[in-house]
């Protein structure tokens, strides 16, 4: 019998690569452990400033690096990784709120944040109550001393509406209610969240998004970002997501380090796309409205304006848009449209290289009346990297055969 050979050498090897090296896409660093040179360093290591590394959960090269590029796109100057967008809205709400506490929400917000409020935010002893987006009066009427936190979405999840950002935060200041804005949709790029006006006067408090979709660029990746400006707001987050104990994996963090450098070019070009296949179908019988908020019309079109097209803004709208189909036809017909469908894959999220279409049951996600939205079916599409002629030629084929004029 033969021991085991000693590899204790292979452990403790004293060899480090030369510093210096440098190539277009940074190092991946993963780590739980991290080692200090001694206990004084140990003990005086600071993790919550970006000054030092103390253990893996709490940031790495890797992260600190994406959360920094992250802040440079969205105006911030503070950020918070998570494993996915739900989880920057959960930590936002927990970081925030407490017992007997209250938080706002648009009615036509993300339909996991309302669930969240419903489940565990209610039994936790955390009221909420849902506002009209598109009614500033009703968010002011709506607050009161125990409302804490005010969420905001742009545009409204599903129905696309945009609300009027700069008098819904307007409302928030003069209340001094903290403010939070699901901004997945602009993703940094089609406007500022933290400067509204252009003049650096006006902004909401927190900026969270689903990395998942336009930052990624993939769909393949989970994870989302809380940001803000102001320290003493991220420190009650920054510990809140210690004590929760929630992380990204290095390798995660890499795959949307190597998207962010694109994000410009894609979120352009499937706004493109999506402009064109909107604009057809705002011409054929079967459509009985169209919601995209760039176009003269739809629910928000002039807020959406304000915010994000003249006074040298960007003009941007993303790659999505719904559209409403004549009542006439049957869910049946609807969903065999979209089963038809051959570029148009049938699917969650948004933001990556495959177009992608859900048919919706509004009366199920919404509490209150929309008299802005005619009646049909609701059916919203996502645009990826294909041709818009394409996309175009798919869609009309399938038209034909199920939903004819």
């Amino acid at each position: 019998m033969h021991d085991h050979p000693d590899t204790t050498h292979l452990i403790h090897h004293p060899y480090t690569p030369p510093v210096g090296f440098e190539a277009p896409q940074p190092g991946v660093f993963k780590a739980s452990t991290v080692y200090f040179p001694n206990v004084a360093t140990m003990r005086s290591r600071e993790w919550k400033n970006k000054s030092g590394y103390t253990y893996g959960l709490h940031g790495t090269p890797t992260t600190y690096l994406l959360e920094e590029r992250l802040c440079a796109l969205e105006g911030g100057l503070q950020c918070v990784l998570v494993p996915s967008g739900l989880a920057a809205i959960a930590i936002t709400a927990l970081a925030l709120l407490q017992s007997g506490d209250e938080v706002l929400i648009p009615d036509n917000a993300y339909g996991p944040n309302k669930a969240l409020a419903e489940g565990e935010l209610r039994h936790w002893g955390i009221a909420h109550a849902y506002y009209d987006p598109m009614n500033p009066n009703d968010l002011a009427g709506r607050i009161t001393e125990r409302t804490r936190l005010v969420w905001m979405e742009a545009p409204g999840s599903v129905t696309m509406e945009f609300p009027d950002l700069i008098e819904l935060v307007r409302i928030c200041r003069a209340r001094g209610v903290t403010c939070a804005l699901d901004n997945t949709w602009g993703a940094g790029l089609a406007f500022a969240p933290f400067d509204l006006q252009g003049n650096g006067s006006l902004g909401v408090d927190i900026s969270v998004q689903a990395l998942t979709k336009y930052p990624s660029g993939g769909g393949d990746v989970l994870m989302g970002s809380v940001i803000t400006r102001d320290e003493a707001l991220h420190l009650k987050i920054k510990l809140c997501h210690m004590r929760l104990g929630l992380g990204v994996g290095a390798n995660d963090a890499e795959a949307v380090l190597r998207a962010l450098p694109s994000i410009g070019l894609r979120y352009a070009a499937q706004d493109r796309t999506a402009r064109a296949l909107a604009d057809w179908w705002q011409r054929q019988a079967q459509c009985v409205q169209l919601l995209h908020p760039a176009f003269d019309g739809a629910p928000g079109h002039t807020h959406w304006q304000s915010v994000c097209a003249g006074q040298g803004r960007s003009g941007l709208a993303a790659g999505l848009f719904s559209v409403l189909l004549d009542a006439r036809y049957s869910q049946a017909q609807v969903d065999a449209f979209c089963d038809d469908l051959q570029l148009f894959r049938i699917g969650y999220s948004w933001g990556g290289p495959v177009s992608l279409v859900v048919p919706y049951d509004l009366a199920s996600m919404r509490s209150r009346e929309h008299p802005q939205l005619q009646k049909g079916h609701l059916v919203r599409f996502s645009m990826g990297l294909e041709s818009p002629q394409a996309l175009i030629a798919d869609v009309q084929m399938a038209l034909q055969r199920h939903l004819p004029a």
